[in-house]
Order: C-alpha cells, then sequence, then structure tokens
C-alpha cells in the first residue's frame, strides 16, 4: 500500500518479484505527475534498473519513495539488506547485464548509497540540465573480512575473465527471474540465492584485485575470500551448470558460454575451491582444452593485430560480420580491405556451403559447442570472381579488452598451414608469462648486468633462440619466439627486418617486453626502399654495415630518406636510450637487419655487447635462410603435386567432382593422387591412388605412376585388373624398393543408362556407393595386393550396378584413418556421414566430407566421386 513519509513525499512497498520492476515504473511516474518528461522518462529507467537489483541480489521488499521540488527530482530505493554492499560490474556499454549501477552513475546529477541498521537504500537525484561530468563508477564493494588474500590466481587474462563475467551474471539473472515467474529451470531457492551472493562476492574480489595498477593484458590476482566460501562456490558451479544446460535447450534468452570462457568459468571455480581447501595455484596458462577453448592465447584482440599480419587474416564479430581484414586476405581473396569491412561473412563463402555455415555459426552460438575451432580444415573460399579458392582454415575465438568475442579466421592457401600451434591475428603478440616464483626483473629494462652474464648464459641465449626459430611451424612465429627470448634477457624491445624477393624491406616482427605496444602497429609490415639517399643505421646495417652501436635515437641529420624517417619514428615511438643494429647475412649476402634496444641510461649497450649481438645474427640469418629454403622446396613441390592434378571431364550424364587437401601438419607434399578421362572406346576411367611417403619423392613418384597408368590405359583399353597388373609390372622398373596404393575403374553405359562400373583395387581403401535413398555399400570384391609387392600375380576384378543418381566415392586413406580409432569405426563414420549427404550437390557432398573428415588430417587428402544423372 502507499504510504506518505516526512513532507509529503510519496512511497510505495513492492514484493521481492520481478513484476515489481514494472510497478515501479508506473508509481513514478504518477508520482511525479507534471515534471518534464525527459526528466520521468530517465526517473523511470533508473528506478527500474535498481528495484531490479534489489529483487535479484537483496531479496527482500522494496520500497520506492519519489518527489520533485523546484524542477529537481529525487528518488530512493531501499531494501532490507544493509550488509549487502553494492558490486559494480564493470559492464560494458553492450553488456545485457550489470548496467543499472553504471546507468544512474552516467545519468544522475546526483546519487550516492545509505545504509543504516534496518536497510540499505540507493538514491538519485536529476536535475532539467542533465549530469555533470563526473566518474561513471561507484566504490567497490569492501573486500571481505580476513587476514588477507586467501586465493591467488595465477596468469589471469583480464580480456576473457571479463566476458566470462558478464556470462556468469547474465546467466543467474535470467535464472532467477524465470524461477520466480515459474519458468524455466527448477533450482531450489536456497541454492539459486547461495550462487547469486556467492557470484557477487567473488566478482567484487576479482574487480577489486583488477583495479589495482598494472600494465599488463595477463595478471595474476590475489582475492580476499571467506575461508568457508569452499561449499557455497561448489553450489555456485551446480546453479551454473544448470543454466548452461538450460540455455543450450533454449529455455533462457542468454546464449550458453563460448568454448574458451566456459572452461576458464571452470577453472576459476575449480581454483577457488581447490585453494580454499588447502591445494596449490594451478596457472590458467596450463590448463589442457579442446580446439576452440584452448588457453594459450592470452592478448585482448585488437583490430590491428589483423592489419599488421601477413597470414590471410579475417575477422568476425557475433552478427556473422567482418570487422577486420589484412592486405594478404584481401589479395587472395581479389578485394580491397576497405570493401569487406562491413559485409557478412557468406560473402567470402560459396553458395552451396553458406547454409551450412548459417547453421553451424548459429549452432555454436546457440549450443556453445564447436565443430571446427581451433581446428584446420580444408575448403574453398569464393573469390571476388566468382572462382573457388582452396585454402585450411582455422578460427580461434578471442576476447576484446572489454570482453567481446570475436572469432579471427586464417585462411592459408591449401597444403601452406601452419601447425596446431600458430596463432591467428597477426605478429608481435607476444606477451610474456610471468611464472609466480619469476624474480622480478631488475630496474633499468630487466636486463642483466655485463659483467653478470657468463658465457654459458650466452651460448644459452644463443642456444635458445636458434632453438625457438627451429621448432616453429613458419618463419613469423619463429621470430615472435625468437623476440621473446631476445625481450626476456637482453633488451626492452626488438625488431626484425627482412628483405623479400622484389628487393623491398619488411619489418616482420615487433616485441616488447612488456607485451604487444599498440604504437608498433604503424611501424610493421612494408617499409620504405632503400634508396640511395638512405643513410641512417638502419640502411647502412640492411647494405651490409655492422653491428652499429647506438647511443639514441638516430639523429636528425641522418634522416634523408623516407626509411630513414620510418626508422627513426620506430624509436621515438617505442623510446631507446641506446641500441645496436646488425645485419642479417647468409650465402654472402644481406637478408635482412635486427634491432634490439633498451630504454633507461643506467644499463646502456655498450661496445662489449656488439661480439655478442654478431653471434646473434650470425645463428638468425642461417636459420630465416634455412626457413626459406624450405618453403621454397615446399612451394616448387606443391606447384608440382597440383599441376598434376587432372581437370575433370564433361561426360554427359556422369556428374564428376574431387578434391585434394594436403596434410596440415606434414611436409604439405606427397602421393596422393586422382584421375579422371574417357578412353576411344567411350568409357569413363576413374583412378584415384596413395604412394608411399609424404615428401619431394613421393611426389614425383606419383606423378610418374599417374602418367604410366594414363599412357597403358588409353593404348590398351583393357580390363581394370590388367592395366593395374601391366602398371605393377612397368613401375617396378623405375621403384622396385617402393609402394603404393591404387583403384582402376571404368564406367560403362549409354547414356540413358543402364551403367555398371567395373573395378580392380590393388590394396586401396574400398569405394563407397551411396543411394540416392541413402543406402550404403562398401565396394570391397576386388581387393588385390599393393603395387611393388608382387607385379607378376593376377588381379581381382568386381562389376557393379550403378543406379541414376547414386554416388561414387574413391577416397585416400587420408579421408578416414585417424590415431586411436579403429579402420572399421573409421569407415563406418565416413558410411554414416555420406549417407546423410546422399542428395545434396556432389560439390556440396565432397566439400561437406572434407569439412567433416579433413579437419587436422596427418594425412594428405584426395576425394573423387561420380555421379550417373539421367537426362530430363
Amino acid at each position: 500500500m502507499r504510504d506518505v513519509i516526512a513532507r509529503g513525499t510519496p512511497s510505495y512497498r513492492f514484493p521481492a518479484a520481478p513484476k515489481s520492476a514494472a510497478e515501479a515504473r508506473r508509481f513514478v511516474r504518477d508520482a511525479l505527475g507534471d515534471v518534464a518528461p525527459d526528466l520521468v522518462d530517465t526517473a523511470q529507467l533508473l528506478v527500474s534498473e535498481l528495484v531490479t537489483n534489489a529483487v535479484l541480489h537483496a531479496r527482500t521488499e522494496v520500497e520506492v519513495t519519489a518527489r520533485a521540488e523546484a524542477g529537481t527530482v529525487r528518488v530512493r530505493v531501499s531494501d532490507g539488506r544493509p550488509d549487502r554492499a553494492l558490486v559494480p560490474y564493470g559492464s560494458p556499454p553492450y553488456s545485457g547485464t550489470g548496467q543499472g549501477l553504471p546507468l544512474v552513475a552516467r545519468l544522475a546529477s546526483r546519487r550516492g548509497v545509505e545504509t543504516d541498521g534496518d536497510g540499505k537504500s540507493v538514491w538519485f537525484e536529476l536535475r532539467p540540465g542533465g549530469p555533470p561530468r563526473h566518474p561513471d563508477d561507484w566504490e567497490p564493494a569492501g573486500a571481505p573480512a580476513g587476514t588477507g588474500p586467501t586465493v591467488t590466481l595465477l596468469d589471469v587474462p583480464t580480456a576473457l575473465c571479463t566476458a566470462a563475467q558478464q556470462h556468469r551474471h547474465a546467466l543467474l539473472r535470467e535464472v532467477g527471474l524465470a524461477a520466480a515467474e515459474g519458468h524455466g529451470i527448477v533450482v531450489p531457492p536456497q541454492d539459486l540465492a547461495v550462487a547469486h551472493d556467492t557470484s557477487n562476492l567473488i566478482t567484487a574480489a576479482v574487480t577489486d584485485a583488477l583495479r589495482r595498477p598494472a600494465g599488463e593484458a595477463v595478471r595474476s590476482l590475489p582475492l580476499s575470500l571467506p575461508p568457508d566460501a569452499g561449499p557455497s562456490v561448489r553450489t555456485l558451479r551446480a546453479v551454473l551448470e544448470l543454466a548452461e544446460d538450460g540455455a543450450r535447450e533454449e529455455r533462457l534468452l542468454t546464449l550458453p558460454a563460448l568454448p574458451r570462457q566456459l572452461l576458464f568459468q571452470q577453472w576459476l571455480l575449480d581454483e577457488i575451491v581447490g585453494q580454499l581447501a588447502g591445494a596449490e595455484p594451478t596457472a590458467w596458462t596450463v590448463v589442457p582444452g579442446e580446439p576452440g577453448a584452448s588457453s594459450s592465447e592470452q592478448v585482448p584482440w585488437e583490430p590491428e593485430q589483423v592489419r599488421a599480419g601477413r597470414v590471410p587474416t579475417i575477422a568476425a564479430d557475433e552478427r556473422n560480420r567482418i570487422i577486420a581484414v589484412n592486405g594478404p586476405a584481401a589479395d587472395l581473396l581479389g578485394w580491397q580491405v576497405e570493401e569487406l569491412v562491413g559485409l557478412p561473412l557468406t560473402t567470402l563463402i560459396p553458395e552451396h556451403l553458406r547454409r551450412r555455415h548459417i547453421a553451424a555459426f548459429t549452432s555454436l552460438l546457440l549450443s556453445g559447442r564447436p565443430r571446427i575451432l581451433g581446428r584446420s580444415v580444408p575448403l574453398p573460399a569464393l573469390h571476388h570472381d566468382g572462382r573457388l579458392v582452396p585454402v585450411r582454415l582455422i578460427i580461434q575465438p578471442q576476447e576484446t579488452a572489454d570482453g567481446r568475442t570475436v572469432f579471427v579466421a586464417q585462411l592459408v592457401p591449401r597444403a601452406s598451414a601452419p601447425g596446431p600451434s600458430a596463432r591467428p591475428g597477426g605478429r608481435a603478440r607476444s606477451a610474456v608469462r610471468r611464472e609466480p616464483e619469476r624474480t622480478p626483473a631488475p630496474a633499468g629494462g630487466g636486463v642483466p648486468g655485463r659483467a653478470d652474464r657468463s658465457a654459458l648464459e650466452r651460448l644459452t641465449l644463443l642456444a635458445d633462440t636458434a632453438t625457438a626459430l627451429s621448432n616453429a611451424p613458419n618463419l613469423e612465429e619463429g621470430l615472435r619466439g625468437v623476440g621473446r627470448i631476445l625481450t626476456e634477457r637482453l633488451a626492452d624491445w626488438c625488431a626484425v627486418d627482412l628483405i623479400v624477393d622484389d628487393g623491398q624491406v619488411e619489418r616482420v616482427s615487433v616485441v616488447h617486453r612488456l607485451g604487444r605496444d599498440p604504437r608498433s602497429g604503424e611501424y610493421e609490415g612494408r617499409l620504405p626502399a632503400v634508396s640511395d639517399t638512405a643513410r641512417g643505421p638502419l640502411a647502412r646495417a640492411l647494405r651490409g654495415a655492422g653491428p652499429l652501436l647506438l647511443t639514441g635515437p638516430p639523429p636528425p641529420a641522418e634522416v634523408a630518406s623516407p626509411l630513414d624517417a620510418h626508422y627513426l619514428g620506430l624509436f621515438r615511438s617505442m623510446g631507446a636510450d641506446s641500441a645496436v643494429v646488425a645485419p642479417l647475412r647468409a650465402r654472402r649476402q644481406v637478408i635482412g637487419a635486427l634491432t634490439v634496444a633498451r630504454r633507461g641510461r643506467d644499463r646502456p649497450f655498450t661496445e662489449e655487447d656488439l661480439a655478442l649481438v654478431n653471434d646473434l645474427v650470425g645463428g638468425l640469418a642461417l636459420g630465416v635462410d634455412n626457413a626459406r629454403l624450405y618453403q621454397e622446396t615446399r612451394d616448387i613441390a606443391e606447384r608440382l603435386q597440383h599441376s598434376l592434378l587432372s581437370v575433370l571431364p564433361a561426360v554427359g550424364p556422369l556428374r564428376l567432382a574431387a578434391r585434394y587437401a594436403a596434410s596440415s601438419t606434414t611436409a604439405q607434399v606427397g602421393g596422393d593422387w586422382y584421375d579422371s578421362f574417357v578412353l576411344p572406346n567411350g568409357d569413363t576411367a576413374l583412378v584415384i591412388g596413395d604412394v608411399a611417403g609424404h615428401n619431394l619423392d613421393a611426389a614425383i613418384a606419383m606423378s610418374q605412376l599417374r602418367s604410366m597408368l594414363r599412357g597403358i590405359a588409353v593404348d590398351r583399353q583393357e580390363p581394370p585388373e590388367i592395366v593395374l597388373r601391366r602398371l605393377d609390372m612397368a613401375s617396378h622398373t623405375l621403384y622396385p624398393e617402393s609402394t603404393a596404393t591404387c583403384i582402376y575403374a571404368l564406367v560403362k553405359g549409354p547414356e540413358q543408362g543402364p551403367w555398371e562400373l567395373l573395378l580392380s583395387s590393388a590394396g586401396h581403401p574400398p569405394p563407397l556407393l551411396i543411394g540416392a535413398d541413402g543406402r550404403t555399400r562398401y565396394l570391397d570384391d576386388a581387393s588385390g595386393l599393393l603395387l611393388g609387392v608382387s607385379p607378376g600375380l593376377p588381379r581381382p576384378r568386381a562389376r557393379y550396378e550403378l543406379p541414376p543418381n547414386a554416388t561414387v566415392l574413391l577416397y585416400t586413406d587420408g579421408l578416414i584413418e585417424r590415431r586411436a580409432e579403429h579402420l572399421d569405426d573409421s569407415l563406418e563414420r565416413l558410411r554414416r556421414h555420406a549417407a546423410a549427404l546422399a542428395r545434396e550437390p556432389l560439390d556440396v557432398f565432397c566439400d561437406e566430407l572434407l569439412i567433416g573428415h579433413g579437419a587436422d588430417s596427418e594425412d594428405d587428402i584426395a576425394v573423387l566421386a561420380l555421379r550417373p544423372t539421367p537426362p530430363d
């Protein structure tokens, strides 16, 4: 009922129920009467947020008072929990929860909190002139009473922590409101109350820890929590698990957590429970995770990370819109960078895969369960001119500094995919992990004194940089690893510039000791040319001079070209009181330069450091040169292999489709091949094979086998088993110790059908026949020995009818074989997948098989499919 308190101020008490927020809005409108409409609207909004907070967190009766004097609106929201302090979440504007207090802070002219023995009141004032400028944060809740921190969270990525915290509060808010109305998830009221209180307790402790000064994106947080909080945290986890299940079943408006957020939330709660029980801390950075839920990516995502990268990279938001793209990705797909930003991601997806992409992306958001996140998946991308570009797609979710999630995709040209440790998003994202017992770096840049650097330390530095470069999956990742080592032990920051094929200079890595410096982005990538007028230290090093000792930034007198000015800008941006720049020499030519720099005048580089830097650049240049030679060899072999993959013939009613994907983890070349051609007698030949090995030798042997088989088949036009026997004998003269598998098949029949398939197999996985009705059968009646085992033995042959619209699938073993999986289980998995695709167009059929079975394959994959389609 309505009360009238002192001076006639209207007051109303509302029950602890969700409907009270709407009733409070109506009460405020009635109480304020003829006040300016904009003030009334603002008052309604703010009182709705505060009443909702009181209902969710205080869970007591709520009293609202509202009055207006001389155009000023005064509103007070009171509850019966004086012990429950405010817990500001620090949520960004787009967050779905936690906006009540930030809204009051931003829109009110004055606001505050008052507590007495009976309750707590949050009040605000609104004036016609609008709110003054003041900080929009509230004082954080006091740390829980105790002797000090009771839990230490090691290596917490602040961006991921923010995202997980926002999601946790959104879930609990939805569950609380649904439970109050008798809808959604059934949670005991006492458990829900404990979950809310415990979540607020953790948020208050984390918020308090994060407010302490720190410059890193990865931090160790000491939390002050009650020693007896373990059971309450276990209750919170149980309620969150129920809520996640409800979100996946679409019984809540909040979407389920994405994999990394879910893994982090579980780690956070487990750490609290474990440490309160006496366990030692476990750092987040060592927590294992499935693909798409890895703990390895620590630095908050920024658009510059994409734009600065040289691997084709695209980032999209949760609306499936492109928000960042780099030049290599735009060039690969025939676009300009500025044209792509803002377009839907489906612009780059072939039409026959768009429906699948939308379904998979929607499934990820609705279920939280990834299919291809963190995995290397072969599929085609759509070029601007309409053609298909074979790539390996690697997608990783990342969090922004304010807690949003973005999806960063590398589009690696097929057969050049990096290994599983490669991370998306560009270069120089080198947050140094801090171990809990690590001795703090000394002042003056964290560099040990020269007198303290022993011969063993020098050798260790040289060995570790060489190892970092040789063990990396690609050159760019290796140089980032070298940069991390150098900035830990020698310098405050370093940069590597390389001369590329056209004589231009490209800065491939800038690494700072404290992580990525956002100012360095404009100094990465392609640099101005080394002109005849350039005479600065970098230009001199690129001509072979050095190592050069610099006692500060290059003097203006040496700035005589755009390259010199660019180098001076790097020094001024990153800061340097001393530096050494040295050329990278390999095979009697300069291939680049290394710059190492220190800030602070107490430990500058001196002449004594030049010998060490000279040794460093010697090993670094050798590693860079070897990596380039290896990549050139792989590129040559790749072009050779792809040049030997046939263009499929057009054969009237016979539809043909083929796909090839190199291994995501091996040398990128191998002996898998497919072929199809029409014989002079009108029969259509189908061939698929695999030469043992994953190297250039295997690719060469494959090319010779392919040519010999086609020549024998066209010249003789004999049954499949005879052709394979002749191929076996011919290949034995070239490679007497080599083995290979192969299927040779002939499709016979008139244009209107019926059709039949004759085939013989030399140790190859059996073809799969998929009927238009989804029935499947492995064609394994003609299996014989591998090529190269016993060339003189006769080979079997089998004959099969081909029903109209049925699909014959030939494939190499990379499509099915997986570690720790029995071959029968692999064949059954392929059979089920192919049956589900029986009615799809043949291109969709092949691409879906690669997406579903080719992710992270350790072997090459070749697929050849045929479907007889009667004319209409």
